[in-house]
């Protein structure tokens, strides 16, 4: 079972000054309302929100449909989104693992994984006993997934409410909190290397890509920044 004092403390540790919740709820308003504006129905664009949980995944999924792509071609390509998934669940969920914990935990678990939460777990999960860390992750999950499902409804109602530069405004809140955040964990060489290289590549790829720019400067401060470790071990 589930143990309910860890579980609390990690539903605890979406509060305070940097909690995601905040940032987070503004984006799925601004999701919910965009949805309803490209003509989901309530049930459809709540739905999106409680199985995909990941708002590039949805906006592609959202905009594949509505311009007629398959059920194949929109599953392709929500799934190619959503694997920047991956490397976070790589990396997160060795340290939450434990012989006495069953495998149901971990399997649930994977789908509450998003940056927001993925980032408050390697905040704090050096504090909790290694045998209830999944425990831990499931409150922080939990929180976070359900602030996505009820702010995405919240959203649809009062879309009539929010013009086009409310909406661009909630949509940015999230990715100012992940820099934001990104920024304060910068305690090694190699992840300033990483945050400061692709601050610096991506204005500079912008001029021959704009589409490719993010990626390519990415991808380019990534990979200095990975050899680099490599190279010094760290």
């Amino acid at each position: 079972m589930i143990n309910q004092k860890i579980f609390f403390q990690g539903l605890r540790a979406l509060s305070g000054v940097r909690s995601p919740a905040i940032p987070l709820a503004a984006c799925f308003i601004a999701l919910g309302a965009l949805l309803r504006d490209a003509g989901f129905n309530l049930e459809q664009s709540v739905a999106s929100s409680f199985f995909t949980y990941a708002l590039p995944g949805q906006l592609v999924m959202a905009e594949s449909f509505l311009i007629g792509a398959s059920l194949i071609n929109i599953f392709l390509a929500v799934w190619l989104v959503n694997f920047r998934l991956y490397p976070m669940t790589v990396s997160l969920f060795p340290l939450l693992k434990h012989k006495s914990q069953p495998k149901w935990k971990y399997y649930l678990s994977c789908h509450f994984l998003a940056i927001s939460s993925w980032l408050i777990a390697k905040d704090g999960y050096k504090k909790i006993d290694k045998k209830y860390r999944i425990d831990y992750w499931m409150g922080i999950g939990m929180g976070t997934w359900s602030t996505a499902v009820l702010t995405t409804f919240f959203g649809y109602l009062i879309a009539d409410f929010l013009n086009k530069d409310m909406l661009i405004g909630l949509a940015i809140v999230n990715p100012v909190y992940f820099f934001c955040m990104i920024v304060g964990s910068m305690k090694t060489l190699r992840i300033i290397i990483a945050v400061g290289g692709g601050v610096i590549l991506g204005p500079v790829f912008y001029l021959f890509s704009a589409e490719w720019s993010i990626l390519l400067a990415g991808l380019t401060a990534g990979t200095i920044a990975f050899l680099f470790g490599e190279k010094n071990g760290n």
